[in-house]
């Protein structure tokens, strides 16, 4: 399966920062994490992480005789990227500028964030006319 091509639930992303943040991970770490961040039971837990195993997301290798070691496989901005792309294709019907125009209409950008906005688009027109 193409890694790009992973969809994730919420609950999904919640195992996935943590492996992101942490990992590599037992699942005895996993389930300890995930029951402190959101008070999921231990079962909850490793269904998800079969679940993203089966998704391709998270590979789960034992570590010699002892537990099965969680590592992401699917990286954070690929996840990212694909997440930002459905929401972009369903709210705004593929149109960036139009998400843009939504996002600064209800919150000012700051300087630093119109300067870089600037330079991403300035990059992308002399990408254009090379």
């Amino acid at each position: 399966m193409e890694q790009e091509g992973i969809s994730l639930t919420q609950a999904e992303w919640s195992v996935m920062e943590c492996l992101w943040a942490e990992g590599p991970l037992t699942g005895r770490e996993v389930t300890a994490r995930m029951e402190d961040r959101c008070g999921w039971s231990r079962s909850t837990t490793l269904t998800l992480l079969g679940r993203l195993e089966t998704k391709g997301a998270v590979s789960g290798a034992p570590d010699g005789k002892g537990p099965k070691v969680f590592s992401p496989v699917l990286r954070r901005e690929d996840a990212a990227l694909r997440e930002t792309e459905d929401f972009l294709g369903r709210v705004y019907h593929g149109s960036l500028s139009l998400m843009v125009s939504a996002m600064t209409q209800k919150q000012a950008l700051s300087r630093e964030e119109l300067d870089q906005l600037y330079e991403l688009l300035k990059g992308l027109e002399g990408e254009r006319h090379a």
